[in-house]
């Protein structure tokens, strides 16, 4: 493997598990079957040995610096990282020099791997794009966030997007074995093992994560190496899995799309998957505020009027948790949750709404009919204002048929239909009735 320009590569021994066990071949790489398996194109364009730009895609811990890494291996390539967490203007134009002189002196090409590329502003990004046009170096960029919102058009147009998987529990157990099994790394000559039920705890308990898995491993082996064991205990592990977070990041596309789960499966009548996404997102630490507010968005623009109570049972909700606070509160956040997503469903207020919202913001401010204006003044009494209304609790039914309520040059508009459901069948009947006493009147 070559060494990198900000690469600071110790002794085998001094480093940590997750990288010695980096393979130096693809065919020693784990996961990624879809993009790495004989006859894809990424693979083929590495056994080339001409790989294109890319940008790698995906949770933490799935692969993307080993893969930068062996593809500048395989392809005899000067392998420069930096990461845009640490590096400003400086360490780029360093990295662009050195790659220009390697090519001059040597003819030497060079993978230029930028981790976090995501935190790299616009402006910093269009700077590489020139030395991407002309050959200067391979730009690979490594990401955990969606390309598309956070990275430059210009850098989308000039890189393949390839999306990397979490590792399946196979591929996890597939990593345990060989870090435990391989001599070369450090483990097998200690002398200390690892059952096959607690192989299967490690895999299961780092959610997806390779590198989190074997920072883990080395913690458990260490754990009993201390202690003299010539196993690791359950305990031990139990202890040492205790911390472990599932992913999840509070603010980026993760969190919006669980957010959006959630809300489908409420939208979907299916209980059992909202209380799995709403308790995703409680242990990764979201702030259950803010899903109170969505829950009560819910309430209003999936339920509706189709059954009224739900929009009441997610304010107590709120109004529980502000009470109780954690754990206690969170059982009322899933009392509401598991009724809305059971209760029937309408959207009709959420439509109707955006449909008289769009009537006013395209229809300019059309005037106040004057039988439906106050006449708090003697001037306004004496203008005619409020002089023909009809005031409905002295009608018959106390409904004043064939009243007008839309400004007189706008056509009476039919925003809200309510659906064949829940409470809006009585709703949707009363209404039926009052637009025929409406026909007869105009009659």
């Amino acid at each position: 493997m070559n060494k990198g320009l900000f690469d600071n590569i110790e002794d085998l021994a001094g480093r940590p598990l997750a990288d010695r066990m980096r393979p130096t071949s693809l065919d020693g790489y784990i996961g990624q079957k879809h993009l790495l398996a004989e006859g894809k194109p990424l693979r083929e364009s590495i056994a080339s040995g001409h790989p294109h730009s890319m940008i790698l895609w995906g949770p933490p811990g799935t692969g993307k610096t080993t893969l930068g890494k062996l593809i500048a291996g395989y392809c005899d390539m000067e392998f420069i990282t930096i990461s845009a967490v640490l590096a400003g203007v400086k360490d780029v134009r360093a990295a662009v020099t050195r790659a220009q002189q390697l090519q001059q002196e040597q003819g030497r090409r060079t993978l230029l791997f930028v981790d976090e590329v995501h935190r790299f502003n616009k402006s910093q990004q269009d700077a590489f794009l020139p030395y991407v046009e002309d050959g200067t170096f391979t730009f690979i960029g490594a990401t955990t966030e969606n390309p598309s919102f956070e990275l430059n058009n210009a850098l989308l147009s000039r890189a393949r997007v390839y999306i990397l998987q979490s590792l399946d529990s196979k591929d996890l157990r597939q990593i345990i074995d060989r870090a435990m099994n391989d001599a070369e790394l450090g483990l097998a000559d200690r002398g200390i093992e690892l059952n096959d039920d607690l192989r299967e705890q490690l895999s299961e308990a780092v959610d997806g994560d390779g590198r989190r898995v074997l920072n883990l491993l080395e913690i458990a082996i260490d754990l009993a190496d201390s202690k003299r064991q010539s196993q690791v205990e359950e305990a031990d592990l139990a202890e040492i899995l205790s911390g472990t977070l599932r992913r999840f990041d509070k603010g980026g596309e993760a969190f919006y799309d669980q957010i959006s789960a959630l809300h489908k499966s409420v939208r979907g009548s299916s209980p059992d998957g909202a209380l799995y996404w709403l308790c995703r997102m409680l242990d990764g630490g979201c702030d259950p505020v803010y899903l109170m507010r969505r829950i009560v968005r819910m309430a209003s623009e999936d339920i509706g009027n189709a059954d009224p109570r739900g929009l009441r049972i997610a304010l107590d909700a709120w109004e529980s948790f502000d009470k109780l606070g954690r754990p206690e509160g969170d059982l009322a956040i899933a009392q509401a949750v598991i009724y809305l997503a059971s209760a029937p469903k309408s959207n009709a207020v959420y439509t109707a709404f955006n449909a008289a919202m769009h009537d006013v913001k395209t229809q300019g401010s059309a005037e106040v009919p004057i039988h439906l204006r106050n006449a708090p003044t003697k001037l306004m009494t004496e203008l005619g204002y409020g002089k023909e209304y009809r005031y409905a609790h002295d009608e018959p039914d106390a409904y004043a048929a064939g009243e007008n309520y839309f400004p007189d040059d706008m056509t009476p508009r039919n925003y809200y239909q309510p659906v064949n459901r829940g409470l809006e069948i009585k709703i949707a009947e009363k209404l039926d009735r009052l637009k025929v006493l409406d026909r007869q009147a105009k009659k």
